[in-house]
């Protein structure tokens, strides 16, 4: 099988799947939406295909994910007490301790980004119930890279997706830049600190996570992509593009803005091209234009293409076209290549949410970022997934609550036909965080997907004329950045207060409060709305019963907030209005942190559709039935397990979009309804082992069936892959259900066993279950099922072969999986540059004719008779052979001093012998300059290296020298 482009591949490739250790064979091919293995909740059998490819936006841009140091816990240098100490800490390039170019790192852990140290935590009762009970604190990062020469003169740029929480970074030993959010990308100018060749840079950061900006799991670290970018000096700037399509009265258009910046030394002229690409990758309208650019100056050009009728993007069809700019002066050329969608929206305050002038009801979702085992560090393969399962529910909109989500979140958005309220997270208009919102809109204003700026969420000065004057701020710089969508505000009260926002936003947004939304629109009748926030409702998936005092809530959707609704009675609310254009569930996913209404052993959330793995709870059938209309479905819960139960009730709820349901027993018939597609249908039945199921009907024709089997013990483990392929690129991700099957291949509901695992071909990055009360390590290979359920996350090893999965439990009959991992053309990576300390200063003796005593050293007054050297620097020649010592000590290193290590050597000319502490550890017997790597023992203080000069030949240590860990 050939090769597979990630930044170009847009299909699905089938794959292969084999299981292992289960009595009876398994159906292997991708499953139709919402159909399982024998028993196994919705959507959870193996599909083919693999995971979409991001575009490629910017292509000057590469992944820095690799080769980063991570240190837990804070480093605080000593206070300079000297003058001359305090001179220097004032100086650029002179930061002291962690942030210190030659800080001694070699036994900080190596970590590969997306990292987020707080999912590596034990939970701890004093810790931040919030937060889910786990300690977040203050880590550092550092990262050494080498830039080639050839990039001299380019425009370089360091991109950090984002930073829990509040960071401060340095390069080379100067700070350049603090943030104190989150959730915001932040780009740094590399260009001015940056050193070339062997001289290599050092980034360094501190992120205090102790900071929190959410009520809500917020993760901790490099938790996003950071990527550097190496542009010519005459560029488009970041986010620089702005081609968002408008309809006007002669057809479509794109107006393209492009902002150019340089760093060139004169002035410049850019030649600016804008092309319209359509699905098909056919150029179909082409713009140009010129501008001036000043040195270290910014100019814009602003260009049109034209179209007379594009393919629309919908929900249903996400068709996307490309645009893609270039600009070329003299010294290069730059190019963005933006995805674009042709859409219109309208939200009208009668008639509620209008796509391409069709009504369309928002069946949205709530958003938190993080999963279980990875917290907010979610790989994109993964998010991919979770964002299937929403499509799934049938869910079309989703808010990003609260806080702007991943890049790719935006890309897959776009590409799997949801709309979205992006959301902005910090409330005030100070420059900091307008700043911060700015970036947000132009981050994304080129999405299709998103059609709504929200500007806060829940604010209490939402009624006073403070918070008004800050929406109007607010508001009127989104407006400034981007004409097309308009500004809502998730509301929680003060409607009806004299001064509220409501009054200076364009869409009302309701958070909660449904018995307000004809009152509120009896008094503003001109003023659109919709639900930003409601249901609030609480389940523990596979549980039936509430048990207050164990933390746990029934499934059968009859628990909810005091302020909220059941799902069932929040979606009735909002579908009987028109005028409401829709709602968004709290939550799509449980969540970490927030275990709303317990604390204490409650470590997440009850309020999800799924649970924190994405695993069904009955709340997924309920909006099945009332969010799907291409396709039938029907659900029945409980699960129909129950020894001991026999003969008492059993209360049944079936949920479906079909005409009618029959519930049929063990092949008889025990009732048959009209659908009540919002509020199920109630059905009690006692409770008799066998096959219970519920069956849709259309016109008295069967159209979905549900079934729930009596299952016998356990006696065998099972696993079912979210994919039947992966691909070997070092990033893709699939997901990987654990449960237990008894003798007839059954899932065994009950099941609570532990289970351990080992993995080959792939790494384990996360394990979990769905149990809110677990204190289980997200990271362990090993995991209880909770209600018959486990999940792990596999990350692919690059190349083409196998990942092997095998899983066991006392009792159990062993699993085991493998899934074919297809050869896959990785993204774009910086290389990973060794860490390590610099040995910059050397001592060389005079030039000898015959070779001296290598124990040869200048007395430690002697300022003189030796001369003082660089690495790097030739040594000039000798009119006859000669030789030189050159002498130096060995940095301290923890790890080195420990272990032993490597003095690496990028060149050196001539003939050479090296010693440690006096002893002979190498010798390099090519008189040409050349590397040379040296293993030093541990505890080695200072190296020697004796040179031998041919006549008339420079010689010396020619290049940097390093001194590295092992391995």
């Amino acid at each position: 099988m050939g090769t597979i482009d990630r930044r170009t591949l847009l299909g699905g490739t089938a794959g292969t799947l084999a299981v292992v250790g289960l009595p009876l064979p398994l159906p292997l091919h991708a499953a139709p939406r919402g159909a399982g293995l024998r028993g196994l909740p919705h959507g959870l059998a193996p599909r083919g295909g693999v995971p979409a490819r991001l575009p490629v936006v910017d292509p000057s841009c590469a992944l820095l994910n690799r080769g980063w140091l991570f240190h837990e816990g804070d480093i605080v240098p000593p206070a300079p007490l000297t003058h001359d100490a305090t001179y220097l800490n004032a100086k650029a390039g002179n930061a002291r301790g962690a942030a210190a170019m030659d800080h001694d790192d070699s036994d900080w852990a190596s970590v590969t980004l997306p990292h987020d140290w707080a999912s590596a935590q034990p939970f701890v009762e004093s810790a931040n119930v919030s937060q889910g009970y786990r300690p977040r604190g203050i880590g550092w990062y550092r990262r050494t890279l080498r830039l080639d020469p050839a990039d001299r003169g380019k425009r370089l740029e360091l991109h950090f997706g984002a930073i829990a929480t509040a960071s401060t970074i340095w390069v080379n030993g100067s700070v350049v830049a603090r943030n104190f959010s989150g959730y915001n990308a932040i780009t740094i100018d590399l260009t001015p600190f940056a050193r070339f060749g062997d001289e290599l840079n050092v980034i360094a950061v501190r992120v205090d996570a102790t900071q929190m900006e959410g009520w809500w799991y917020e993760g901790a670290g490099l938790y996003r992509d950071v990527w550097l970018a190496k542009r010519s000096a005459v560029s488009i700037a970041t986010d620089g593009v702005h081609c968002d399509p408008r309809r006007g009265d002669g057809g479509w258009q794109v107006p393209v803005a492009v902002t150019l910046e340089s760093i060139a030394r004169g002035e410049a002229t850019a030649s600016v091209t804008a092309e319209l690409i359509d699905p098909a990758g056919k150029v179909i309208a082409t713009a140009t234009g010129q501008a001036r650019v000043t040195p270290l100056g910014q100019a814009s050009v602003a260009l049109t293409l034209p179209v007379a009728q594009p393919a629309l993007w919908s929900i249903e069809t996400p068709t996307l076209y490309a645009v893609r700019v270039t600009s070329e002066a003299a010294g290069g050329r730059d190019e963005r290549r933006v995805p674009v969608g042709f859409r219109t929206i309208r939200f009208d305050a009668d008639q509620g949410f209008f796509l391409n002038d069709k009504p369309v009801k928002l069946k949205g979702v709530c958003l938190h970022q993080d999963h279980a085992g990875v917290g907010v560090a979610v790989p994109d393969a993964l998010l991919e997934w979770r964002l299937q399962r929403m499509k799934d529910t049938g869910v079309n909109a989703i808010r990003c609550s609260h806080n702007a989500q991943a890049d790719a979140f935006y890309h897959l958005c776009d590409r799997m036909g949801f709309v979205v309220m992006d959301e902005n997270r910090v409330f005030n208009p100070a420059p900091e965080n307008m700043a911060q919102l700015e970036w947000l809109v132009r981050a994304h204003r080129n999405h299709p997907s998103v059609i709504l700026w929200s500007v806060f969420n829940e604010e209490p000065m939402q009624g006073t004329e403070a918070g008004v004057e800050m929406v109007r701020r607010m508001a009127a710089r989104v407006h400034a950045l981007d004409g097309s969508r308009p500004v809502t505000a998730a509301m929680n009260g003060s409607f009806y207060d004299p001064q509220n926002v409501s009054s200076v936003v364009d869409v009302m947004g309701f958070n909660y409060y449904q018995g307000d939304y004809d009152k509120f629109h009896a008094l503003n009748p001109a003023k659109p709305s919709t639900s930003s926030e409601d249901t609030s409702a609480y389940m523990t998936r596979g549980a039936y019963a509430t048990d207050k005092a164990a933390n746990v809530m029934t499934s059968m959707d009859t628990e909810a907030a005091p302020w909220g609704a059941t799902h069932r009675q929040a979606w009735a609310e909002i579908a009987k209005r028109r005028f409401v254009a829709g709602g968004f569930v709290w939550t799509g996913f449980d969540y970490h942190g927030e275990p709303t209404p317990f604390t204490w052993p409650s470590v997440a959330s009850f309020f999800g559709i799924l649970d924190l793995c994405g695993f069904a709870k009955t709340a997924y059938d309920i909006h099945r039935a009332h969010w799907i209309d291409d396709e039938a479905v029907v659900g029945i819960a409980p699960h129909w397990t129950w020894p001991g139960r026999e003969g008492q009730p059993v209360e049944l709820l079936v949920t479906s979009n079909a005409d009618r349901v029959r519930v049929v027993l063990n092949g008889r018939m025990v009732g048959e309804q009209a659908v009540d597609r919002i509020m199920g249908n109630a059905f009690t039945v006692p409770y008799a082992p066998g096959r219970i199921e519920a069956v849709a009907l259309r016109g008295g024709r069967e159209v979905a069936r549900a079934v729930h089997e009596t299952a016998g013990p356990a006696v065998a483990l099972r696993l079912t892959p979210a994919r039947a392929t992966m691909l070997g690129d070092g990033e893709d991700v699939v997901a990987v259900t654990i449960d237990a099957v008894d003798a007839q291949g059954r899932h065994v509901p009950t099941e609570n066993r532990a289970t351990r695992f080992t993995v080959e071909g792939a790494t384990l990055i996360g394990v979990g279950n769905g149990n809110p009360n677990s204190h289980e390590s997200e990271k362990a290979p090993a995991r209880a099922l909770f209600n018959g359920l486990a999940q792990m996350l596999v990350q692919a090893e690059v190349g083409r072969g196998t990942v092997t999965i095998v899983t066991q439990a006392e009792g159990l009959r062993a699993a085991r999986l493998t899934i074919p991992r297809i050869a896959a053309e990785p993204r774009a990576q910086v290389a990973a540059t060794p860490g390590g300390a610099f040995i910059a200063g050397w001592r060389r003796s005079p030039a000898f004719a015959a070779s001296p005593d290598p124990a040869l050293a200048p007395s430690a007054d002697d300022n003189n008779s030796w001369a003082f050297t660089r690495s790097g620097t030739p040594t000039p020649p000798e009119p006859a052979r000669s030789f030189r010592l050159y002498r130096a000590a060995i940095p301290v290193r923890r790890r080195v001093m420990a272990e032993g290590g490597v003095l690496a050597f990028a060149a050196i000319a001539g003939l050479a012998k090296i010693y440690a502490d006096g002893r002979l550890v190498a010798t390099k017997t090519e008189a040409a300059p050349g590397p040379v790597n040296v293993a030093i023992p541990a505890g080695a203080k200072t190296v020697a290296v004796l040179v031998e000069a041919a006549a008339n030949q420079p010689s010396g240590i020619t290049g940097v020298v390093r001194v590295l860990t092992k391995g």
